[in-house]
């Protein structure tokens, strides 16, 4: 196993977090199983939200709500708050206190918020995280954001313990400084997004190369036992980078140069009902992955709905990538029109 500090915290965390957004998916059970084997394997980092519904209760749930066997002080738990302001970040800490069954969360990250809140800056929202670092109630700070320039201010702000941003083998040179910019700062560096979305075809390049960089702490979205097994196989062979490993991820990027939706759904809702964060995807998906199940009637109908698309722009100013995605959504519908009647074949 390996360990690290994250940043100023001063937190002692497996060097491999659990992210705990898919879980969302999965029933009662079927988290706790998956929890406690993670938890039974070393790892002691888990990463949820108030926004991801009833992530909270469900870790709550697994940890059988904290007792000998899952002591409160050996699980160091991370969750965040949408709230811009005073009024609707105490309201979110009380329902994730409760959710959580605890009395305290380790990491509270504002979550992807608009700007960088600072201390007297107006919104009540910086202010209000301070006051609940001083009462005991989180013991760190942290933000969170998919854009580059917030996660710069907030490090160079020097309010925040932690940064969390993401980073994966398909992130590029601004992605890199951000990271330099954490380690020079103390801030410690948590990434989210570390199999991009999903496209990345190899877990284990994903782990290689996260774990090239000693600051940086990943958090692997689990929904499924399975993929949890390939993450704790790695962790027992401490797999690094090698020549095989480096070509797929030479070859990966290559293939995913470009705009491309990472589906974080910060576009969503749209306002003519389209699954964005699927149909912006699909011609990637397809190809990335079997290309059966994707032709099915249910998917048609999500893929047809691209059709209702009124160019409104608010998914533009919505996307943290500033992908132009109503074009986006035509270019993928008008490929999967095409693969759907044979015109295209893919191999």
């Amino acid at each position: 196993m390996a360990q690290i500090i994250l940043g100023k915290t001063g937190l002692k965390i497996e060097k491999n977090g659990f992210g705990a957004l898919p879980i969302q998916r999965d029933s009662f059970d079927e988290t706790k199983e998956i929890v406690q084997k993670a938890y039974a394997n070393g790892i002691n980092f888990y990463d949820t939200a108030r926004a991801y519904t009833d992530s909270e209760e469900k870790l709550n749930y697994a940890f059988e709500g904290f007792n000998e066997k899952y002591p409160r002080e050996s699980i160091i738990i991370a969750s965040k708050t949408q709230g811009e302001n005073r009024k609707d970040i105490e309201k979110d800490i009380k329902v994730s206190l409760d959710k959580l069954g605890t009395d305290y969360i380790d990491l509270y990250q504002i979550h992807n918020p608009s700007f960088c809140p600072t201390e007297g800056d107006g919104s009540g929202a910086y202010d209000a995280l301070f006051d609940l670092c001083d009462e005991g109630i989180i013991r760190h700070i942290g933000f969170t954001s998919h854009k580059a320039e917030l996660a710069k201010e907030a490090i160079e702000s020097g309010l925040y313990e932690t940064i969390q941003f993401p980073f994966s083998y398909l992130t590029g040179p601004n992605e890199l400084s951000i990271v330099e910019m954490a380690r020079s700062n103390n801030i410690g560096f948590i990434a989210m997004k570390a199999m991009s979305g999903g496209l990345n075809r190899s877990s284990k390049a994903a782990y290689a190369y996260i774990h090239s960089f000693d600051n940086v702490v990943p958090i692997w979205g689990v929904q499924r036992m399975s993929e949890l097994d390939e993450f704790l196989s790695y962790m027992k062979e401490e797999v690094k980078l090698d020549k095989e490993l480096e070509e797929i991820i030479r070859q990966e990027r290559d293939e995913l140069q470009g705009d491309f939706c990472r589906g974080c759904a910060y576009c969503m809702p749209c306002p003519q009902d389209i699954q964005i964060f699927i149909c912006a995807r699909m011609s990637l998906w397809m190809r990335r992955f079997p290309t059966e199940p994707n032709l099915d009637e249910a998917t048609q109908e999500k893929m047809k709905q691209i059709e209702e698309c009124t160019e409104c722009g608010q998914c533009i100013s919505k996307c943290p990538y500033e992908l132009n995605i109503p074009e986006l959504l035509k270019k993928n519908y008008e490929d999967y029109q095409k693969v759907l009647s044979g015109e295209t074949i893919i191999e």
